[in-house]
């Protein structure tokens, strides 16, 4: 791997050691979602409604399929958190909106979730700079085609950096 002294021992390390972290901040997530009675997915969108949002804008935030936003704001809906109003200008188009309730919760699942943070815990700032920094350079590496498709030697990304196309790697946005 690409000029690294024993980068492909050093590439599985990586990997396995982000796979435990990635597992053990969805099982964090998991409980936060239990104690609050919130499903998973509908706390991602408790983070990203700030005010009215339309659905459709909501599924592009969330990288998500329509009927799964819709799933969403069932369930947002359920629980008293979020209602769905017309849209000011297009009276057609659903936007959700926070109730006073969902603003409450999701105050509290925010506090809770930044204090649970292992970084808050084990890193200095200057170290959750870097690591932030590091992370975006990371996402931004997998935005590119390369990582998308094929490489030079026609094996696919994930074939090329983890020698079998079968492995999976949960993902957490």
């Amino acid at each position: 791997m690409g000029g690294c002294p024993g980068g492909s021992k050093l590439d599985r390390e990586i990997f396995d050691a982000m796979t435990e972290f990635v597992t053990k901040l969805m099982q964090c997530g998991e409980r936060l979602a239990e104690r609050f009675d919130v499903p998973v997915s509908c706390m991602k969108a408790l983070r990203r409604v700030d005010a009215s949002v339309s659905m459709k804008a909501l599924g592009q935030l969330l990288r998500c399929d329509p009927s799964f936003v819709t799933m969403i704001a069932d369930a947002l809906e359920q629980r008293g958190l979020a209602k769905r109003e017309p849209g000011t200008v297009d009276r057609r188009v659903k936007n959700l909106v926070l109730t006073s309730r969902g603003v409450e919760i999701k105050a509290a699942l925010e506090q809770e979730s930044d204090n649970l943070m292992p970084w808050t815990k084990a890193l200095t700032i200057e170290e959750r700079e870097q690591l932030l920094g590091l992370v975006r350079k990371m996402n931004q590496a997998l935005a590119t085609p390369v990582a998308r498709g094929e490489q030079a030697n026609g094996a696919t990304a994930a074939e090329g950096v983890t020698g079998s196309a079968n492995v999976a790697m949960p993902v957490v946005s």
